[in-house]
């Protein structure tokens, strides 16, 4: 639906926020294209217009980032993610934690300004004396280690942040 329905323009916008491809707007307007030929109906359509983009050394990562922006907009993530960061500043009483484990970069540049800030647009404000007005106390970024990534290469990107209200 989305592929048959998005305009070029939000084809565009997903695929460059969600999927960070540098070829969004190449890729939007191939989808463009071929949605007016045929309409896309299985995954192998998709595959087809896509793989052109694809460096062969690269495929199958830059697959995953097609795959990825296509699948963080149809579920909605960052509006949800955005939605449980809210509310947990809301609810944590002074002392409780906010852990929180990314999974790649768009959701971890998220999590950690909000966790700097105290807000999702990440702007830091300061009081009178130039302190940050933060609700939290950021306290550590856990990364896997070299055993983990080796049990399980996809947790390399893996981040788990860690603060607490004031």
């Amino acid at each position: 639906e989305l592929l048959n329905e998005a305009s070029e323009e939000d084809l565009t916008r997903i695929f460059k926020l969600y999927g960070e491809l540098s070829c969004s707007k190449r890729l939007a307007s191939c989808i463009i294209k071929r949605r007016e030929e045929k309409p896309f109906r299985r995954v192998n359509d998709l595959i087809e217009v896509a793989k052109p983009f694809c460096p062969p050394q690269r495929e199958k990562k830059e697959m995953a980032k097609v795959f990825q922006a296509l699948r963080i907009e149809i579920n909605q993530e960052i509006e949800s993610l955005k939605e449980m960061l809210n509310q947990a500043k809301d609810l944590l009483k002074p002392g409780g934690r906010l852990v929180v484990i990314t999974y790649h970069s768009i959701e971890d540049r998220i999590v950690k300004n909000f966790m700097k800030s105290g807000n999702i647009d990440g702007i830091i404000e300061k009081d009178v004396f130039g302190r940050s007005t933060s609700p939290f106390d950021v306290k550590k970024v856990i990364l896997p280690t070299d055993e983990e990534m080796e049990r399980n290469p996809r947790s390399r990107s893996a981040k788990l942040r860690i603060a607490i209200k004031r």
